[in-house]
């Protein structure tokens, strides 16, 4: 079973989705658990030009048996494409590589500062040119959607950012959620440096519902409308983090997990990154 979330366009964007940065060793290891989250019921696979992997995620994509038009595929601009003036070019590259015919969101992939007005007018050109179905944004805070706003004639459909119950920013979803804009989240289950899934709140809640630390966590995602993007090359547990859908949250348990945020990041803070 799988859930999906209109985009303000009016496409339906797939819930959960498979994040693939650092998915596998090398290609054969991504194509084969692309193509098993696809076997699994994926629907949503998110790529980036700078995971380096846009080939074998094609390529599972078009020997899978499910039509083109069922699945979403997701891709980002980098930045020092941005710098270097080569959006246009990091575009046709990316679906050159990915080779399924047309991307059906694709996203700046963070914020280069001083540029990012200009840059989403060069993503509104190309979203424009009909060979993107979406495009969005990744890791804008509300100050960068505000100057990207402040110009643009088309919201973004989708900002994807850092999100888990140690990072709530609940004053951006409801930015977000006010503009139209789709919230998703990467490492949406933390990562080593964020021992998320052994937190003793969301344990009892896991013990209470029958269900993993993990599922518990996507589920609180899904419950807020948010579209969780987690990452896992291993079978069981991609069962496991698409097996979402036979239970849910109280609205006391929401509330319970939201208040575990601490801001704690497990990745570079958005004002801060360098290309």
């Amino acid at each position: 079973m799988m859930k999906t979330i209109q985009l303000n366009n009016g496409i339906e964007i797939p819930s959960p989705g498979l994040g693939t940065y650092h998915l596998g060793r090398n290609d054969e290891e991504v194509y084969r658990a692309v193509r098993h989250a696809i076997e699994v019921g994926y629907r949503h696979i998110d790529s980036a030009a700078f995971y380096d992997n846009e080939e074998p995620v094609g390529k599972a994509i078009r020997e899978s048996n499910v039509p083109r038009e069922e699945l979403f595929i997701t891709t980002k601009l980098w930045g020092s494409d941005i710098k270097e003036n080569h959006i246009e070019k990091a575009f046709e590259n990316s679906l050159h590589r990915l080779n399924v015919g047309y991307i059906d969101l694709y996203l700046v992939h963070w914020p280069v500062k001083e540029m990012i007005a200009a840059t989403w007018k060069e993503m509104e050109r190309i979203y424009q040119s009909g060979r993107v179905k979406a495009i969005g944004v990744s890791n804008h805070l509300i100050h960068h959607l505000e100057t990207l706003l402040q110009q643009a004639e088309i919201i973004p459909a989708v900002n994807q950012v850092e999100l888990h119950p140690f990072l709530v920013m609940q004053e951006l979803q409801n930015y977000c959620s006010e503009k139209g804009i789709v919230v998703e989240s990467w490492s949406p289950l933390g990562s080593s440096k964020i021992p998320l899934l052994t937190d003793s709140r969301i344990e009892e809640i896991a013990t209470r519902k029958g269900k993993s630390t993990a599922q518990v966590i996507l589920r609180w995602n899904l419950q807020k409308q948010i579209i969780p993007l987690p990452k896992s090359s291993d079978w069981q547990r991609q069962h496991e983090n698409f097996s979402l859908f036979d239970f849910s949250l109280t609205a006391d348990e929401i509330v319970e997990i939201d208040r575990l945020d601490r801001n704690h990041r497990t990745g570079v803070h958005p004002d801060e990154i360098a290309f």
